[in-house]
């Protein structure tokens, strides 16, 4: 197994594991990005997202797709991870550990405070991995978006 930084040529399979992903979370039509949009992304200039790619017997498997959030108490970058997503039949052997671990080791190297991330409330095969890692659910903060048509009329 091999994780490593994504290149261009990977964005087909990242699109393909975010449709995985989607169909997993039981979304399966939420999906909107472009292998354009997310070339454009993450392979900016001066990229605002980045993704790692796990491969297994040279075939991509796993991402862990991430950007950098800001906290005003620690005056400090965090790294915030968006999507871990690892292939159903590649499960089991660590390679989620392991996209964690770069991501870790990234957040570290960048001098940030911490990685964040949210998992959905059913998934409890999540929650255990994450427990085994050192992780804890942080209570007392509750998610909140605004978008589609919300955010359009607030932006007016």
């Amino acid at each position: 197994m091999i994780v490593r930084m994504a290149e261009a040529a990977d964005v087909p399979d990242i699109l393909r594991l975010i449709r995985a992903l989607a169909e997993y979370e039981r979304e399966p039509d939420a999906v909107e990005a472009t292998e354009a949009m997310l070339a454009e992304r993450l392979f900016a200039p001066v990229p605002a997202v980045w993704a790692f790619v796990a491969e297994l017997d040279g075939r991509v498997v796993g991402i862990a797709v991430w950007f950098l959030n800001f906290s005003t108490w620690t005056g400090r970058h965090g790294v915030y991870l968006e999507d871990l997503f690892v292939e159903t039949e590649a499960r089991g052997r660590g390679i989620a550990r392991a996209l964690f671990r770069a991501l870790a080791r990234e957040a570290v190297r960048r001098g940030c405070a911490r990685l964040d991330w949210q998992v959905l409330d059913w998934n409890e095969d999540a929650k255990a991995a994450y427990r085994a890692l050192g992780a804890r659910h942080q209570a007392g903060w509750e998610p909140w978006r605004i978008d589609g048509d919300a955010l359009a009329a607030l932006a007016e």
